[in-house]
């Protein structure tokens, strides 16, 4: 005989089973209806990025291991160079040669020489002011005056001077690997051989 309910009340029904047919827990189900993250994708994920991070920093180390067998090269502009011939200079102060070979090719009514822009305070270049015909250094106000010798601020000395040669085509050749200076107190370089050119 079919079963009757007691009274008005219905009878209970059980829940279906969450187990699907495979055996598997399904995915949890949010309010919205999209499956919500697992317990094990979230362990999945956290798992992929300590991975990752592991990976980044072993990279990065074996690149550094590779950087030791390359050497360092430091490249710096080149110590001797030509600057052409003397007809290409006039009477004053030529600073074309400045921001390349960090000089000034100054032009007298004897002699050429060239003056290696460096001050001989702490090691700043000089900037040239031809309203003023004098170097004026930025850093701490020594100035030269169109030969290099030092007449205000706290310069100890004139610049030094590059040493200069013709080539055998008649081009101006300077190398800075050889400075001649004016220490003060001490015997004066200006006029040793290479140290200026008779103009």
């Amino acid at each position: 005989m079919p079963e009757t309910s007691t009274g008005n009340q219905p009878r209970s029904v059980a829940a279906p089973s969450k187990e699907s047919s495979t055996g598997k827990t399904p995915p949890a189900v949010a309010e919205s209806g999209k499956p919500t993250e697992t317990h094990d994708e979230a362990f999945r994920k956290r798992r992929r990025f300590v991975w990752s991070c592991i990976g980044a920093f072993l990279a990065t180390n074996f690149l550094m291991f590779l950087r030791f067998f390359f050497p360092r090269v430091l490249f710096e502009p080149k110590t001797q160079f030509s600057v052409g011939p003397l007809t290409d200079f006039g009477l004053g102060v030529d600073t074309k040669f400045q921001e390349q070979y960090r000089i000034w090719v100054v032009r007298s009514t004897s002699r050429i020489f060239v003056i290696y822009a460096r001050c001989t305070h702490l090691g700043c270049t000089p900037d040239w002011k031809p309203s003023e015909n004098k170097f004026k250094c930025p850093c701490h106000g020594s100035g030269y005056d169109s030969e290099g010798i030092n007449f205000e601020g706290p310069a100890p000395r004139p610049m030094d001077r590059a040493k200069v040669e013709l080539d055998v085509q008649g081009r101006i050749v300077v190398d800075t690997s050889k400075l001649y200076s004016c220490p003060k107190g001490g015997r004066c370089e200006f006029d040793d051989p290479g140290s200026f050119l008779s103009a």
